[in-house]
């Protein structure tokens, strides 16, 4: 992928020279509807008005497309084949004023990069939708890809008669031939354009805001689908959401929503999450439910639409100068949707989430050789697309809460009402923000921006208590400590929790660990004494960041650490318990804590985890640490418990509750013994009955995986399911379970279609990897360990980043948790020098996820056997 590796140097002189007054695109995509070959490419001619600060002076224009038909500049014809080499389209002798035109056939993806091109099984209907960030809007239309060379834009598109088509600017009168043209947008960057295409499902209301100053704000608002899953569509949900959040971001920002309408479209094979597109905001149709879900799926399905809300002032309306400050956009969004989430919907406890879910993600990330600050070093576009990560999104928002903490609410609310009217539709750096938080809050922030935003790691944080004969707290201190690798000590605020039992407040009148004492306190340094708790009765647990204040890792001294493995469950706070959990996983995955024991807390406590999200990740977790970090002559041992535990957990569960649903899920998860997979068999032939539990379509497929996977499915019965449920859903199902099957021969066509083959769409590959990697087929996939070291290097060479990263992190050996896997991918990185930096550092994080299993592989083997 060397040409269209765009650096920062390349960015940086670029927009030295040029300034983009506007742009006009026009695309026909009515060739979406042919077949065979004329259904590979469309039509994009694109004119760029721009300005060059040293007239003769050359530059490049960016295009990723098959074939260019005509190139103007300045109304001289140029000669395509002399100046567009397939990536970048030469431009000399520019003038002060320029206009440039390129005709061009672009490509139509099946990776989900640029314009996706989707047909639908169930009906044959075509479905397009863009998806461009970092840099993918030049394999659509020629530009200038970089964040800082914003300019306003006005789209036209020209499709099949009687489609839905949408773009970030309302539509400009009615269609005519299929010729739709939409209003010139504000300026934005080129990777926040869109458009969505398609005989689509579309629902419409709208939103109303009268300010203070008897101003009134309309917004249309859209939503939409494919026709296939209207049946589904709770747009009425969305559309809450989407007012209570409007209305939380006028309340707290003073600005309002700057780009007219607001459509949110749920597209199919979608890579990402979701898109912030102002004004046309791109989703992945899985966030809408098929079947019955948890209210965790809804808080989920929230929170995205809040965090692309936020993107509309934090990134679209402001926007970072170059990749390196991505987390002026992602960051905050990250935080601002939990705090929206939290303060204006039904979804209260979403700081639970965080805590739990948002932060692990962030912890994990931050313990990998790959680590980097928040503000990061970016070099190039490629080191761009890896760094929308757990540092990027969930650590940066952990820190911002902290800052909150820090600066006061007010302030830092504040300081996002300067920050967007000093530099809206402008771009930014760290000192922007730095500036305009230092003025609300009065305090000089070098020093915590230095500590939380320029390093890299994360401090973990130890309670040491000393009490007296009368078992009084003589001193309480805080051990901060750090990885070698990264020692910096951060300055954090935190509340410090004492818990001890209390008869008849937990479920059954039972006693319950509650709270009796708290202190915040300022951490600095590797010691910080509290000396509010001096003199209270001894603890039976010591929770240090209690309400969560601060990003570090939580660990316990001896006394509390004995408490949770008694008495986990009777933690009566649904946060300080998820803390707690979260803690728990950290010491498993850091070797310090045996896997069979965080497996044994899971069997006898998750069982009253009131939070339906913390469920779910406990369930997660455990079968991380069965799989990967249990030691091999436990593991089956283990395994049986746990499946024992969560069948009972399943009879017990309130029927047709949440979680009975997701207990049920676990039960098919860690089905390993004839009697589980017989009960698996029997729920989905309905020959066994949980009472409540409706095994709906999406939870058929769930059940028929396991059952695939160890050889009780065949080819035939995974087609009658699909003939049951043949749709885009049920086709990605299908595949998994094929690719899922205990067969050398199974095994080597899914290889073929992932790694020999790009026939397979970027969903279908996903799919194929995730059916593939069965943790129990262990002896059937050690031959795929040599032929992955083999192949990647000419997989990121020849395929789209998107399929090379799914590749690359997908099909890593780390099934075969042995020192011979870590030994090949070592071999692999020492003759590999000179790889792609990008690649590199996606074999050195899968092969630190091997070593840190096979870390607490030998912790749990020297735990020994059970008494």
């Amino acid at each position: 992928m060397p040409g269209e590796n765009l650096s920062r140097d390349e960015a940086r002189e670029r927009g030295r020279l040029l300034s983009v007054d506007a742009y006009d695109v026009a695309l026909d995509v009515r060739s979406a509807l042919a077949h065979g070959a004329d259904a590979d490419t469309f039509r994009s001619r694109t004119t760029i008005r721009f300005r060059c600060a040293e007239p003769g002076a050359a530059t490049f224009a960016d295009l990723l497309a098959p074939s260019v038909t005509s190139v103007t500049l300045n109304g001289r014809e140029l000669d395509p084949a002399a100046v567009f080499d397939g990536t970048r389209i030469t431009l000399a002798a520019l003038a002060a004023e320029n206009v440039l035109v390129v005709d061009a056939q672009c490509a139509y993806s099946r990776t989900g990069e640029g314009l996706h091109r989707f047909v639908d099984p169930e009906d044959g209907e075509v479905y397009l939708y863009t998806q461009y960030e970092p840099a993918d809007s030049r394999r659509v239309f020629a530009n200038f890809e970089q964040p800082d060379l914003k300019a306003p834009f006005t789209f036209e598109v020209t499709a099949p008669e009687g489609w839905v088509v949408l773009s970030n600017g309302a539509q400009d009168g009615a269609a005519e031939g299929g010729r739709h043209r939409f209003a010139t947008t504000r300026p934005i960057s080129t990777y926040i354009t869109a458009v969505v295409a398609g005989p689509y499902h579309y629902v419409s209301d709208s939103y109303r805001r009268t300010f203070k100053d008897g101003t009134t704000l309309e917004i249309p608002l859209g939503a939409l689908c494919r026709k296939g899953l209207a049946k589904h569509f709770d747009a009425d949900d969305v559309f809450t959401v989407t007012k209570q959040g409007l209305d939380f971001f006028h309340d707290h920002f003073d600005f309002p929503y700057p780009f007219g309408k607001y459509d949110q479209a749920f597209v199919p094979e979608y890579n990402l999450g979701a898109m912030e597109n102002p004004g046309c905001v791109t989703f992945r149709e899985e966030f809408i439910f098929r079947g019955k879900v948890t209210e965790a799926s809804y808080e989920r399905r929230a929170n995205v639409i809040l965090h692309e809300m936020a993107h509309m002032w934090f990134g679209d309306l402001v926007t970072m100068e170059w990749w390196d400050d991505l987390w002026l956009k992602e960051s905050f969004a990250d935080f601002m949707g939990s705090f929206a989430l939290v303060e204006a919907t039904r979804f209260t406890d979403g700081w639970i989430t965080f805590a739990n879910q948002r932060k692990s993600w962030a912890y994990r990330a931050d313990q990998l050789p790959s680590t980097h600050p928040v503000t990061a070093d970016i070099r190039d576009l490629e080191d761009a697309k890896l760094n929308f990560d757990g540092i990027t999104y969930a650590k940066g928002a952990a820190v911002l809460k902290q800052l909150v903490a820090y600066v006061g609410r007010e302030a830092f609310l504040e300081g996002a009402r300067r920050y967007f009217k000093r530099h809206a539709y402008g771009n930014t750096r760290l000192a922007d923000l730095l500036t305009v938080l230092e003025e609300t809050s009065g305090r000089d922030l070098a020093a915590w921006s230095r500590a939380w935003l320029e390093t890299a790691g994360v401090n973990s944080l130890t309670p040491q208590v000393t009490c007296d004969a009368q078992d009084r707290i003589t001193e309480l201190g805080i051990l901060q400590e750090a990885a070698p690798s990264h020692p910096e000590l951060r300055p954090h605020r935190v509340a410090v929790g004492l818990y001890r039992r209390q008869g008849g407040l937990a479920e059954g009148g039972d006693p319950a660990l509650v709270r009796y004492a708290r202190a915040e306190v300022d951490v600095s340094g590797p010691r910080t004494v509290v000396p509010e708790l001096a003199g209270l009765e001894r603890p039976e647990l010591i929770l240090v960041n209690d309400e969560d204040l601060t990003y570090g890792k939580v660990r316990f001294d001896e006394g509390s650490l004995a408490t949770l493995r008694a008495r986990l469950g009777e933690l009566a706070d649904p946060m300080a318990r998820a803390q707690c959990w979260a803690a728990l996983w950290g010491l498993t995955r850091d070797g310090l804590m045996p896997a069979r024991d965080y497996l044994d807390l899971v069997r006898r406590f998750a069982g009253r985890e009131t939070d339906i999200g913390v469920l779910q990740s406990l369930h997660d977790q455990a079968q991380t640490a069965l799989e990967h970090y249990a030691a091999p002559e436990h593991r089956e041992s283990a395994g049986r418990e746990l499946a024992e535990g969560a069948l009972r957990e399943l009879r017990l569960a309130a029927p047709g509750s949440g979680h009975q649903l997701t207990w049920a899920r676990q039960v098919a998860a860690v089905a390993a013994s004839p009697a589980d997979l017989q009960l698996v068999q029997g729920l989905l032939d309905g020959t066994a009955k949980i009472d409540g539990l409706d095994v709906d379509q999406e939870l058929r497929w769930t059940l028929l995986e396991p059952l695939a996977a160890h050889g009780l499915a065949d080819e035939a019965v995974i087609a009658a399911e699909l003939a049951r449920d043949d749709t885009a859903s049920g086709r990605r199902h299908q595949v998994r379970c094929l690719a899922a099957r205990p067969s050398a021969e199974v095994k080597q066509q899914a290889w073929q279609a992932v790694v020999e083959s790009d026939v397979l769409s970027n969903a279908l590959v996903e799919a194929t990897i995730a059916g593939f990697g069965q943790p129990g087929q262990r002896e059937l996939l050690a031959p795929y360990a040599p032929r992955y070291f083999e192949a990647i290097e000419r997989v990121w060479r020849e395929r789209s980043i998107e399929i090379g990263m799914d590749v690359v992190r997908g099909l890593f050996p780390g099934w075969l948790v042995e020192h011979s896997t870590l030994d090949a991918a070592d071999r692999w990185l020492a003759e590999h020098d000179r790889a792609a930096p990008a690649l590199r550092r996606l074999v050195l994080e899968k092969r630190d996820d091997l070593a840190r299993a096979l870390r607490a592989q030998a912790c749990d083997a020297a735990a020994g056997a059970r008494p």
